[in-house]
């Protein structure tokens, strides 16, 4: 009797899980960083974010890729902000090798 009410105390301990942040048990960014609107510091829309590669977050603005350091992300509620200055051309830059790298186009006849 002892025994079976220790078991399913400990049982139902386990089950409770710890609450998530942006970095998982591994140190991979989880799922809450993707498909956000992504903000810059004054609140105007920069793209949605699509990926993470490794520590860059991977957001598509208009048809371009844009790469910002994950350093550089807060999340904010339901979207993600850019804090501090981005060199945009870096960005592009590494927004375009993760693109030839990881996405390919389908092209319908």
């Amino acid at each position: 009797m002892f025994f079976t009410i220790i078991s399913s105390v400990f049982f139902f301990s386990n089950n409770k899980q710890k609450k998530k942040d942006n970095v998982e048990d591994d140190g991979h960014y989880n799922e809450e960083l993707v498909c956000r609107f992504v903000l810059d510091g004054l609140g105007k829309k920069i793209g949605e974010s699509v990926a993470v590669d490794d520590d860059i977050l991977i957001i598509k603005s208009g048809k371009k890729y844009l790469g910002v350091p994950l350093k550089h992300i807060e999340l904010d509620d339901k979207v993600l902000v850019v804090k501090g200055l981005v060199d945009k051309a870096n960005a592009e830059d590494m927004g375009e090798k993760w693109r030839s790298e990881s996405f390919k186009e389908i092209k319908y006849d």
